[in-house]
């Protein structure tokens, strides 16, 4: 018979975790902030102003300084304590390759912009993103098909009135 104690096992700390997740951290910040650095500009901000560069860099430049924070506790502190974290279950890396390739394959249809069906212009980005929210909602458990059905739909009609009607991006 097993305790409660003895039921629930978490994580083991790992300090090689913490570290390769800081240095991938500052990878990823200082490449978007190198990115952001050439953002190309229509023309140049008045002094005093802001161009569209300046919030990239916000982000960059402080993305780089959490990461280096995050690099300086990972090489001073011992690797905290993990208990709160549930091991991995199986079918978990299945799980987060099938999302990155449903992820994938969205982008690429994201891509295409639009497409001509029977004489008429089709917006794929609607389309795209319904089907990505109903296999992902599906990968993950999900299995009443009318609450799939209507919440794909309302954050994917959410999303087009806002950022594509009302605030005029393109998608």
């Amino acid at each position: 018979m097993s305790t409660p104690d003895t039921e629930y096992q978490g994580a083991p700390a790992s300090r090689p975790l913490e570290l390769v997740f800081a240095v991938v951290a500052l990878a990823f910040t200082s490449g978007y902030l190198f990115l952001s650095t050439q953002i190309p500009l229509r023309r140049e901000a008045a002094p005093g102003q802001i161009d569209a560069r300046f919030w990239p860099l916000v982000i960059g430049v402080t993305g780089v300084v959490v990461a280096i924070a995050l690099l300086a506790v990972a090489v001073t502190r011992p690797a905290p304590t993990r208990e709160d974290l549930e091991r991995i279950q199986p079918g978990g890396y299945l799980r987060v390759i099938a999302t990155l390739v449903i992820t994938g394959a969205f982008i690429a249809l994201w891509s295409l912009g639009s497409v001509i069906l029977f004489g008429y212009r089709v917006e794929v980005f609607p389309v795209a993103a319904a089907l990505l929210m109903a296999a992902l909602m599906l990968l993950y458990g999900h299995r009443r098909w009318l609450s799939l059905i209507i919440y794909s739909a309302s954050v994917t009609a959410f999303v087009y009135v806002v950022f594509g009607m009302l605030l005029r991006i393109p998608l």
